[in-house]
């Protein structure tokens, strides 16, 4: 049987995209993202859980990032989890989750000339392979 490994997240983001060009012009964004649940308790107080995720995008995904979005642009993104590892300089063994982008759609309204209509931007990327991701990415 295969396996599944697919995300789906709208959130709100937490930085402006950090985006870097790696070797033969490959733009890399990442940010993070933050995920909200509201629920009622017990005694039906109103309580928010929110969650932090490290999202990264590739190419095309990443420079669409670095013009369109900014600190708190609400969008959709879908993707895969990623996990790495690394050791720092003290020698210890670091690990991070992220999601690897590969759909990305902007909820934020835009108006549109006067009409007033609002239309939410998407942009679907292919991403590279496992293979060809940096396994250490330095940001």
């Amino acid at each position: 049987m295969r396996g599944v490994n697919r995300v789906m997240l709208i959130g709100n983001l937490g930085k402006d995209p950090d985006i870097q060009f790696l070797e033969g012009n490959i733009a890399v964004a990442k940010f993070p993202l933050a995920t909200t649940e509201t629920f009622k308790d017990r005694t039906g107080k109103l309580i928010s859980q929110t969650e932090w995720h490290s999202v990264v995008l590739w190419r095309g995904l990443a420079e669409l990032a670095q013009k369109y979005l900014h600190k708190g642009s609400l969008v959709y993104i879908e993707g895969r989890l990623r996990t790495r590892s690394w050791d720092d300089k003290e020698g210890n063994r670091k690990f991070a989750t992220e999601i690897v982008g590969d759909n990305l759609i902007m909820l934020d309204k835009r108006m549109d000339g006067s009409h007033g209509v609002s239309h939410p931007e998407g942009y679907n990327s292919d991403i590279p392979p496992m293979g060809d991701s940096p396994e250490n990415m330095a940001f």
